[in-house]
């Protein structure tokens, strides 16, 4: 009974919508017309602008541009009712990005005013060939009151018609492909004359072009260059090169006597100096923003040694680059080694140097093998002698630290810039001041021991405050992003490492073990995998970290899960423990030895021999200015 009453309600309200829709008697209705949709053929009155565009500055290309303005005041003076606002041109600018094209956007802005009302524009490829840009652009221009329409004369597309944008957007898709083809090409091109040694050779101070194109010493100008790498090596500082060279009214390629800081660090840095070639040092990874990036390894790189004479020699432009580098940190006119500890409880070692960022994973690596390893038994040839009276620890485990939450713990929490270590380190090497690090990469050890202010590798490791101590993060941007590619850590995660005291008194060292670490995971950076998305146990909100520190989760090695610690035989025996014997002599304070990067060593001009080139050089040109 209820069925059928509902069936027959719905029927009912069917029937009503079928009435409602058969409509009215046209007879009753009163139709006002639309206006008429606008088109480009129309000769209602009209202000117009000519849009032109020539991608390079080549002066062939200027007949083109000059065509294009003269053929479209012609098309504009044709039609009585149209007013010419203005031809708006760009040359020598790429159609692919919206940057630099300043006529471009000043008509687009004149749009927004209401001072145009029609662009009349070759082709969509020379209105943009960006798709996102021109369909964007259009869109923009057809919401204005009143509405400004583009007409593309080659394929006679006029925006204001309604059945325009699929044809526009097809066409600027065809529009950018074919700058994207072009772009490859370029590369291509690049690339096979690069391969074959044919580089290109941009104009450089010190160096003129002769009839073959290749590049010959300017003696006037390689004086200039001279001059800038000597009081480099000497101590000067960019800005202070740059204030000197506009006293002596030193000229640069271009021929302005204004200097900065940059136009000398630009020759600081430009290899060719030395007579060597580089070949594509930056690289664009998109044809669409053509925005250079520093190649890191994206793409092959070309160096051509001894490509033509140079101006100052290849070790004095090695040393200066280790300069550069090492002043980005605050190290000034200081061209470090890095040490190595030759004997003693920290053989092999290596001295982490706090504002020196030139040295490379590498570098470390070979330092500390210099000096040999001492051989140790592998983990099956742990021998165990028991003495009468001795307890079995066989089976028996070293709990680890890291379960254990007390403040009273040697630890340091490090990331991709800095250190931080606790309060309690501090006060188990007796609150000294200065110290320094040491890292060993194949035992993965970090080595913190006393040492003195004026060090060059001393570190000031905490501040008073108070009366008490105040362990502030220790800077380490110049070296930790090496040390962080040296144990293959990951740069955006932070990791903390527990450590022990060894020693007595002042000769006392920290020692951290770096193969136990407890990983700090960001928790946006926590991705459950696609194919596990709908396991409830895996998704984030029903984690139950064991430890949650803020807004991050600490993870530790996945091989802790099936053990509480370390073996009790195995860790009293570890091999990194053995140099510390008690009846041994551990030599905690030897000094580093230097361990050569180059081989043969670099023969650098020294400051003494920069210091009379320098006058030299300078001699020289103020009697030419009194000569003349």
């Amino acid at each position: 009974m209820i069925e059928s009453e509902a069936k027959s309600s719905r029927d009912q309200q069917k029937q009503q919508i079928r009435e409602r829709y058969k409509g009215v008697n046209p007879d009753v209705l009163t139709v006002i017309p639309a206006k008429k949709q606008a088109d480009f053929y129309d000769d209602d009155p009209r202000r117009v602008a000519v849009y032109v565009r020539v991608s390079t500055d080549d002066p062939r290309q200027t007949s083109s541009f000059e065509l294009q303005k003269n053929y479209y005041e012609d098309i504009v003076e044709r039609h009585p009712n149209w007013t010419l606002v203005g031809i708006y041109p760009d040359e020598g600018i790429s159609g692919t990005s919206l940057n630099h094209r300043d006529n471009f956007n000043r008509m687009i802005e004149d749009c927004r005013q209401g001072k145009i009302d029609l662009i009349i524009t070759k082709s969509v490829s020379r209105f943009a060939r960006n798709i996102v840009d021109c369909i964007s652009i259009v869109r923009q221009l057809s919401s204005l009151r009143p509405q400004v329409g583009v007409f593309f004369e080659t394929e006679h597309i006029f925006t204001l018609k309604d059945n325009t944008e699929m044809s526009l957007s097809f066409t600027a898709t065809m529009a950018q492909e074919e700058s994207h083809v072009k772009s490859s090409i370029m590369n291509a091109s690049i690339e096979m004359r690069f391969s074959h040694g044919i580089v290109l050779t941009p104009v450089l101070l010190g160096y003129d072009k002769n009839d073959d194109g290749e590049l010959v010493i300017n003696p006037d100008e390689a004086r200039t260059v001279r001059l800038i790498f000597f009081m480099y090596l000497y101590g000067y500082t960019c800005s202070e090169i740059a204030d000197a060279l506009m006293e002596l009214q030193r000229r640069t390629k271009k021929g302005r006597t204004k200097w900065s800081a940059s136009t000398v660090l630009g020759v600081l840095r430009n290899e060719r100096h030395c007579g060597d070639v580089l070949a594509r040092k930056t690289w664009t990874p998109s044809y669409l923003d053509h925005k250079a990036k520093k190649n890191n390894g994206d793409r092959n790189q070309y160096r051509w040694p001894d490509h033509h004479e140079p101006i100052i020699s290849r070790d004095d432009f090695i040393a200066v680059q280790r300069l550069l580098q090492n002043a980005k940190y605050g190290n000034k006119g200081i061209l470090p080694e890095i040490h190595v500890i030759p004997d003693g409880a920290l053989k092999g070692f290596v001295l982490i140097h706090p504002k020196w960022a030139g040295f490379r994973a590498p570098d470390y690596i070979k330092a500390s093998e210099s000096v040999g390893q001492e051989e140790t038994e592998e983990p099956g040839d742990l021998q165990i002698e028991a003495k009468a009276g001795d307890f079995d620890f066989r089976g028996f485990e070293i709990a680890r630290s890291q379960f254990f939450d007390t403040q009273q713990q040697i630890s340091v929490m490090i990331s991709g810039s800095q250190m931080k270590f606790s309060s309690y380190s501090v006060t188990k090497l007796e609150k000294v001041q200065y110290v320094e690090f040491l890292i060993h990469p194949a035992k993965k050890l970090l080595v913190v021991r006393p040492s003195v202010r004026n060090s060059t590798t001393s570190v000031r490791w905490y501040s008073t405050k108070d009366g008490g101590i105040s362990t502030s993060p220790v800077s380490g941007a110049a070296y930790l992003g090496t040390v962080f590619e040296i144990f293959g850590w990951k740069p955006e995660l932070k990791y903390k490492f527990r450590g022990i005291r060894k020693g007595e008194g002042k000769d006392a060292i920290l020692m951290y073990d770096l193969s136990e670490e407890e990983i700090f995971i960001p928790d946006e950076t926590l991705e459950i995998p696609e194919a596990e998305e709908d396991n409830p146990i895996l998704q984030r909100k029903q984690v139950n970290p064991i430890v949650r520190t803020g807004k991050s989760i600490c993870a530790f090695p996945a091989e802790w899960v099936s053990s509480f610690g370390y073996n009790f035989y195995r860790h009293s025996q570890a091999a990194e423990l053995c140099a510390f014997d008690e009846n041994g002599n551990w030599r905690l304070n030897s000094k580093g030895r230097p361990f050569p990067l180059d081989d043969p060593p670099l023969q650098v001009t020294s400051r003494e021999a920069a210091r009379t080139g320098i006058n030299e050089i300078v001699n020289e040109i103020k009697s030419e200015e009194q000569a003349q």
